[in-house]
């Protein structure tokens, strides 16, 4: 796995040979119709989809990951080299000048498996909603929202051009933005739901600068199109590209600098946080970078930046899920340090590209069950998300207790648990990329590892250990069979997901033909591995020294200067305000008063201007015979003065 080895598997990312759509591929828009459908209906169909709404809503979606399971068999039946199936759907832009575009459908490796993970695992979130969401007179709409989010994202992942996953980007961020205002009765909910929104916009402007520097370069935004052309371009406008790739991605997956709106995200009802946090919303940045493949790995500054940018979220992510005592922002802390992992892995280039998905896949199962066994607790605690008024939990909700370990043991890496076999070869890759980056990046790695297990460990020993401290208005016992039914199975992919997928490079190997990984050489069990073990324990030991041998404040204390920080989100709102939204209001106001007395002061000057000089021009006009005639002869006595001068 060293730097010459991925320089010359780079090629191999645009060495697939699609093939026209055959078999259950013909009619591959179903995965887009499917959701579509349900979110049209329930949007527009109004109360009388009131009792059944929901039930179409899981039905669309579990339709949708049926018929992603078809075609992901009909992609096995394939030739490894020829797994790409193309269906042309429709022109979406009919040529202007040089300018069109086809929407067509890209059914490949790497796309197939963001439809089996977002359908799968979405479907599961809408059957948990069913039950989470019985109470609310709005849970049609709910579901209705979470269809449309669900199309929003499989049209992003399936799409052949930049052009339409920009069009599914987009939904998705709509969608995001009505789901996680849902309750906008509320004061918090709106105002969350406007910050990721407009952080998601900022970042939004350097995917359409990225698409609109594509077409004046290559004359094309589609992947075969910009994939075939890019080894011509000058290198300082490939890495302009991967750079303004990186600031969407960012703003989507919720890392640095545009990482602020994802801690606010909680706000939204918890079937949501399962569904952007685990399985959609914040894996498409790390599609945009694996998907752009062929573009990132010819700069490796670009690929750089996507290194840093990751393991700098990843600590980052860490250090704020420490102070956290809400549980739900515990776990997005987790979130966005997960994506760092990922963008970490997506930066060291073809050697890291099948580990970020890996990673992203195990991820899907382990995150989301561990929201979903959040909100099961927040179900049951009326609503309470404090962890220091939880405790004991473990004897009044066991399944709950069991699923949530499953996913606690797999996201701090402990052997069999998916998240082994998943996190640990990233940081065993980005050792490997050898110099002092690599020893920075691997480094910054580990130290992440022993973190999620400290933090992990003390949302795990705040709510299901030590002493009652919930008042007694709080009868906790085991959520409905519909809920707990989708965490059992998601603890099974906690388990089994990561083995499954990384043992005889099964994913590996999968992924190949489209973004050229070469396979594993470090095993499982090298020295870094062995490290990062021994970290995670240590983590784990310390938080139960603090959190599992002493009696756990209802009260937080004050904590120390880091404490405090990271309580304050590590002032991520404080710095986006000085550096962008004051200045930006400053500029704001610069330009209003500009408008006002520069742009507005010229045309009211004119105005007056030609108002006063009629004014006086017009007491000229008396009306009287002799002033006209006055007025005649002293114009030609000049006129003759003038003309006798001339001849003088």
């Amino acid at each position: 796995m060293t730097g010459s080895l991925a320089a010359t598997l780079a090629p191999q990312a645009t060495a697939l040979t699609t093939l026209p759509a055959t078999g259950a591929a013909h009619a591959a828009w179903l995965l887009l119709a499917f959701p579509g459908f349900g979110a049209l209906v329930l949007l527009l169909g109004g109360k009388r989809t009131n009792k059944w709404g929901h039930w179409l809503g899981v039905a669309m979606s579990l339709a949708a990951f049926g018929y992603g399971v078809a075609l992901f068999v009909q992609l096995l039946g394939l030739p490894a080299s020829k797994r790409g199936l193309d269906l042309r759907v429709f022109t979406w832009i009919p040529a202007i000048g040089r300018f069109a575009v086809p929407l067509g459908i890209r059914i490949d490796q790497l796309s197939i498996c963001f439809v089996l993970l977002i359908t799968g695992v979405g479907s599961l979130i809408h059957i948990y909603a069913v039950g989470y969401m019985a109470a609310d007179p709005d849970r049609r709409r709910f579901f209705g929202y979470l269809n449309l989010f669900i199309a929003s994202m499989l049209l992003l992942v399936i799409a052949d051009n930049y052009l339409a996953l920009y069009a599914g980007w987009e939904g998705v961020g709509l969608a995001s933005y009505l789901l996680i205002g849902f309750w906008f009765y509320n004061p918090a909910p709106p105002v969350a739901a406007k910050k990721a929104f407009i952080a998601n916009r900022v970042g939004d402007v350097g995917l359409s600068l990225a698409i609109m520097l594509m077409f004046a370069q290559f004359g094309s935004v589609s992947f075969d199109g910009v994939f075939s052309q890019v080894h011509s371009a000058r290198p300082g406008t490939i890495t302009a590209i991967g750079l303004l790739l990186l600031l969407g991605a960012c703003g989507k997956s919720a890392q640095l600098p545009l990482q602020s709106w994802l801690l606010d995200a909680m706000e939204g009802p918890t079937p949501v946080s399962a569904l952007i946090h685990a399985a959609t919303m914040v894996t498409a940045g790390v599609y945009l970078i694996v998907r752009s493949a062929p573009i990132f790995n010819l700069s490796p500054d670009a690929r750089l930046v996507v290194a840093i940018v990751g393991a700098a979220t990843l600590l980052f992510g860490a250090v704020i899920g420490c102070a956290k005592d809400d549980i739900k922002k515990a776990l997005a802390g987790s979130t966005m340090s997960q994506i760092g992992y990922m963008m970490l892995a997506a930066g060291l280039g073809p050697v890291g590209y099948a580990l970020a998905i890996a990673h992203l896949l195990a991820h899907g199962f382990f995150k989301a069950g561990l929201f979903l066994g959040a909100g099961a607790v927040k179900h049951e605690m009326n609503d309470e998300v404090d962890m220091r008024r939880f405790g004991g939990l473990a004897s009044a909700m066991k399944i709950t207790f069991v699923t949530f370990g499953f996913g606690y043991l797999a996201i701090i890496g402990i052997p069999p648990f998916s998240g082994f076999f998943t996190k640990d070869p990233i940081i065993d890759a980005a050792f490997a990329k050898g110099g002092t980056s690599g020893a920075i990046l691997g480094t910054a790695a580990l130290i992440g590892a022993g973190i999620t297990a400290f933090y992990m460990t003390r949302v795990m020993l705040m709510t299901f250990t030590g002493k009652r401290r919930w008042d007694d208005h709080a009868h906790p016992h085991e959520a409905p069979p519909i809920m707990t039914s989708p965490m059992v199975i998601l603890a099974i992919g906690s388990l089994g997901a990561g083995a499954f997928l990384m043992l005889a490079n099964r994913l590996i190997d999968f992924l190949a033909p489209v973004v050229g990984t070469p396979p594993l050489s470090h095993g499982f069990f090298s020295l870094i591995s062995i490290a990062s073990l021994v970290l995670v324990i240590a983590g784990a030991a310390v938080a139960w020294l603090i959190y599992g041998r002493r009696d756990v404040p209802v009260t937080a204390p004050r904590g120390s200067l880091v404490t405090g920080a990271a309580r304050k989100d590590l002032y991520g709102d404080a710095l986006n305000e000085s550096l962008l939204m004051r200045p930006g209001s400053w500029m704001t106001r610069l330009s209003v008063y500009f408008d006002n007395q520069g742009i507005d002061g010229l045309v009211r000057s004119v105005a007056a201007a030609m108002g006063g000089s009629s004014g006086r021009i017009r007491k000229v006009q008396t009306g009287f015979v002799r002033s006209y005639a006055l007025s005649m002869l002293i114009g030609a006595v000049l006129v003759i003065g003038a003309l006798l001068l001339v001849k003088l």
